[in-house]
């Protein structure tokens, strides 16, 4: 008999497995050694000049005031900063609803029957994805805000429901807690989603449509009707009073400006991808919806974008998170967001790496919030292949 010969032992220096793991060592040592080596000839500058490495900046009062805000120049730097991040809050969740529902319109007309609505869908998306953000916002600036708008003096009152000049563009608003009212369309949302959950069983065991938006819309609407009374909660609307306007809220040029390029640039990007997610649903999908005579607005609603949303949401994610960093460009236009603040605090005397170092951690922490709900989302409308 002959004696099984064992598999000869592959020498340590030609092992792939090892080799991978020196590799990646290696390049994590060199990563690690720059970043140490940058940090250190940093600090050695900063004390040789004598500017502070740490975050004592903080409390230094701000000497400047945010344009529409009440905020003192005495007030310290960390609370500027923190209107900063709240500015480019407001300005990226605007943003990203209107982008959304533009964009998913947009998208839609890309397919449409109809041969002047899809021409002039793909006029918009391949002119607004051509031009660089920075001059489209710069552009809407200068040429919407500031040259199309009225003067004070000759502002356009629409219907009394908002006074639109070169100043700001004012709105109705409410009058009540702000905190309370985002409880309350919590509450809203809450009796939307049981509404849905209700009408889905109802559909199941009676085969009726179940119309869930509908009545989901509908429980959201008693809910903040009936908690606005409640709550006493009421009203304002804008009127011109003579070189400024009262009631309502206005909104600065810079917002304005900001959010309309904002909306516009990302509508075409996210158009596009409703539309390759809406061609990438099989086919068959539409031909079922149509045997069993369904409206076209049926067909799209109920059953095409629905399996298109679980295509086109990872791509959607990452233009959420494009809109989010290209905020920053408001700074060029004077809307005080995290970077103006923070370029403004700087040119006070802030030290400049602590400042911006600070604002770089918290659009990092921005991005991955947005990235993990997003990757949430992703999973819950994943399909579960068995």
């Amino acid at each position: 008999m002959t004696a099984a010969l064992g598999t000869p032992r592959v020498p340590v220096w030609r092992d792939v497995r090892v080799l991978k793991w020196v590799a990646q060592i290696i390049v994590v040592a060199i990563a690690v050694a720059i970043v140490v080596w940058l940090y250190g000839n940093y600090v050695e500058n900063a004390s040789r000049q004598n500017i502070p490495t740490d975050m004592g900046f903080l409390d230094n009062p701000a000497s400047f005031q945010i344009t529409g805000n009440s905020l003192s120049q005495n007030a310290p730097v960390r609370d500027a900063l923190y209107q900063g991040f709240l500015n480019t809050l407001r300005v990226s969740v605007v943003a990203i609803v209107a982008a959304t529902v533009l964009g998913t319109v947009i998208g839609i007309a890309r397919l449409s029957t109809n041969w002047v609505v899809r021409q002039l869908a793909t006029v918009y998306v391949e002119a607004v994805r051509n031009i660089p953000l920075a001059l489209f916002l710069t552009a809407g600036f200068l040429v919407v805000v500031l040259g199309v708008f009225p003067q004070i003096t000759d502002a356009w009152d629409l219907a009394g429901l908002a006074v639109v000049s070169n100043r700001g563009v004012a709105v109705p608003w409410f009058e009540g807690s702000g905190a309370g009212l985002l409880v309350l369309f919590g509450a809203g949302a809450v009796a939307w989603f049981a509404a849905a959950k209700w009408r889905g069983r109802v559909a199941d065991r009676t085969g009726a449509l179940p119309r869930s938006g509908l009545w989901g819309f509908g429980a959201f609407a008693v809910v903040v009707a009936v908690g606005w009374g409640i709550f006493g909660y009421s009203y304002t609307l804008p009127s011109l009073d003579g070189r400024g306007t009262i009631g309502g809220i206005r909104i600065d040029p810079s917002f304005f400006a900001l959010f309309f390029a904002l909306t516009i640039y990302t509508a075409s990007h996210i158009a596009e991808i409703v539309r390759g997610s809406i061609q990438a649903v099989a086919r068959g999908q539409a031909e079922a919806a149509d045997a069993v005579a369904l409206s076209g607005f049926q067909r799209m609603w109920y059953v095409i974008l629905p399996q298109a949303l679980r295509i086109g949401l990872p791509p959607i994610g990452n233009q959420y998170l494009n809109l989010i960093k290209n905020s920053s460009l408001g700074a060029a236009i004077g809307y005080y967001d995290m970077t103006l603040v923070a370029k403004t605090t700087v040119g006070n005397g802030s030290p400049a790496v602590p400042v911006f170092f600070l604002v770089m951690v918290v659009y990092i922490a921005i991005s991955l919030i947005v990235s993990a709900l997003v990757n949430v989302a992703n999973r819950r409308f994943a399909l579960v292949e068995r």
